[in-house]
């Protein structure tokens, strides 16, 4: 698949070389030439691709059949102004999260980024997903806990981008999962901020929950 990655960060730099390790067509765009082209190529060195190449912020939405919004937050109106039209029928993925560090908790600065995201573009398939751990976890060297892989939720209203953007996730080594309709993804992003703000303060997250099978998930009659 060609996908364009709109930012120079370490989502960028995680899921691209991911993707372009799986045999991907990857081209990164950022605001900052020289950044995209650190990024590229530390996942040629990393690697061993050659299918990843920097370009401009614009090249990189007209490329991708699928586009990866990996930029802050405060950038995203500016940028999606810029591209708009560009993203007409395209999936956009949406990793990003509208923290606000506060002496170690995280609150948002906005409550759904991905609805403001589709409102902004609405002739794009926007589907959120990759914001509830760092960059690094979504690639490092276990991807699976306690018998279990690395679930990926996935909010979108598109069933063909859901599908495409869970082949991707897979191609990562990750479990996919369709957790709703862009109407969950606010619940996403603020899941993202209770549970980043639990690590920051030293708590385990994965300890909060059982495993689903001891949930007790029954509707009650």
């Amino acid at each position: 698949m060609r996908i364009g990655i709109i930012g120079a960060g370490a989502m960028a730099r995680a899921l691209g070389g991911g993707w372009a390790a799986a045999g991907h067509d990857i081209v990164i765009g950022a605001r900052e030439a020289t950044k995209a082209q650190e990024v590229v190529a530390e996942i040629r060195a990393r690697d061993g691709s050659d299918n990843a190449r920097s370009t401009s912020i614009a090249e990189a939405a007209e490329f991708g059949e699928a586009v990866l919004l990996a930029v802050p937050v405060a950038a995203l109106t500016e940028i999606l102004e810029g591209i708009g039209p560009a993203l007409t029928g395209r999936i956009l993925i949406d990793c990003t999260n509208a923290f606000r560090p506060d002496l170690g908790t995280f609150t948002l600065t906005e409550d759904a980024v991905a609805e403001r995201i589709a409102a902004t573009v609405p002739d794009a398939h926007v589907v959120k997903g990759f914001n509830l751990c760092a960059a690094e976890v979504y690639v490092g060297a276990q991807l699976e806990f306690e018998g279990r892989t690395l679930l990926v939720p996935l909010c979108g209203d598109n069933p063909d981008a859901i599908a495409r953007v869970s082949s991707l996730t897979e191609d990562l080594k990750l479990r996919p999962c369709h957790a709703g309709g862009l109407a969950q993804a606010r619940y996403m992003e603020a899941t993202s901020a209770f549970v980043v703000g639990q690590w920051f303060g030293g708590n385990d997250s994965r300890a909060m929950f059982p495993p689903l099978d001891a949930t007790f998930a029954e509707v009650d009659e």
